[in-house]
């Protein structure tokens, strides 16, 4: 089996790997962030035309108010720290979330990424940032009624492939490998429409311990296991 064309990576365990060295909260996450531009470099460097990453889901604002705080400094800091270095690489940056009642900053910061990279052609990042699934899904559903109520599509035009064109990650391949860190094993509603026929890898490993080897060897991983989409393999059809 060939490459993944797309990762999505959970990344999962920032608290309890500063907890498990004494170190505040806020130390896990700036450590999870050294770890996220070693694993872009790394999966540029393997090929993979896709790499998602959850990097705040719709869910965290409920947090302490100053680790959310924290969260939002750290997200500052690397696109003003890394985009140029991302653009440089080719890397094309998309954004998928959430975007009504955001901060007019973060806004803007996530709507330059997308802008300056938009023409970029090698490793597509995609960061989903104050994303939930079920709202995703939801938010494509409102389209679709919205469309049918203007008359623009028929409801017999509701397929599965209309709901796909309207979610986020529309004229993105689905994930092929779902990787979570720090042992829980459970997608936290994310990309759960995307994710029907992914394979899954859920490494123990907190996410600031995740390295190029860990990604490496969730890829062997998943060249050895046989996709069958629903269906049999050619062995189990001869018997």
């Amino acid at each position: 089996m060939s490459n993944p064309r797309h990762i999505a990576i959970i990344m999962d365990g920032n608290g309890r790997w500063a907890k498990a060295r004494g170190l505040p909260r806020a130390a896990g996450h700036k450590a999870g962030v050294e770890t996220l531009r070693e694993t872009i470099r790394a999966a540029g460097k393997m090929g993979i035309p896709f790499l998602t990453l959850f990097a705040f889901s719709s869910e965290n604002w409920s947090r302490p108010r100053s680790e959310v705080s924290d969260l939002m400094g750290l997200l500052k800091l690397f696109i003003r720290r890394d985009l140029a270095d991302l653009h440089r690489e080719n890397v094309r940056v998309r954004i998928i979330g959430e975007r009504d009642g955001l901060a007019k900053d973060i806004l803007g910061l996530l709507n330059e990424a997308e802008t300056l990279t938009e023409k970029n052609q090698g490793l597509t990042l995609v960061i989903a940032f104050n994303y939930g699934s079920r709202n995703e899904i939801t938010r494509a559903v409102k389209k679709l009624v919205d469309d049918v109520s203007a008359g623009i599509i028929a409801s017999t035009a509701i397929t599965m492939e209309a709901i796909s064109a309207r979610l986020d990650t529309a004229e993105m391949p689905d994930p092929d490998l779902i990787i979570r860190t720090s042992g829980e094993m459970r997608l936290s509603n994310f990309l759960l429409w995307q994710a029907a026929y992914s394979e899954f890898m859920f490494l123990p490993c907190y996410w600031p311990d995740f390295r190029p080897t860990h990604l490496s060897e969730a890829i062997e991983v998943f060249q050895s296991r046989e996709r069958r989409f629903g269906g049999v393999t050619a062995q189990e059809i001869a018997l």
